[in-house]
């Protein structure tokens, strides 16, 4: 699958790996993903989601029902 955080869209970027003579060469910066189970209760079920760890803050701030109406909104199949 790909490293991309289903909350907060948060992709992996590209960067130079810089050696002691400045050789650049590229690399990859991945985001912080944890995959996690949520109970969401109204619902009564488990949910998995794949997210960084910016995004289980913003879970945690504004709740996880908020959070899944607004990825259903975008489209996301949860």
């Amino acid at each position: 699958m790909a490293r991309v955080c289903q909350v907060t869209g948060k992709v992996p970027i590209t960067g130079n790996r810089v050696s002691h003579s400045n050789i650049k060469t590229k690399r990859r910066f991945l985001p912080n993903l944890q995959t996690k189970r949520f109970f969401l209760a109204e619902e009564d079920r488990w949910i998995t989601l794949k997210t960084s760890t910016e995004g289980l803050r913003t879970i945690n701030k504004k709740g996880l029902y908020t959070v899944v109406k607004e990825l259903r909104a975008q489209g996301e199949k949860i």
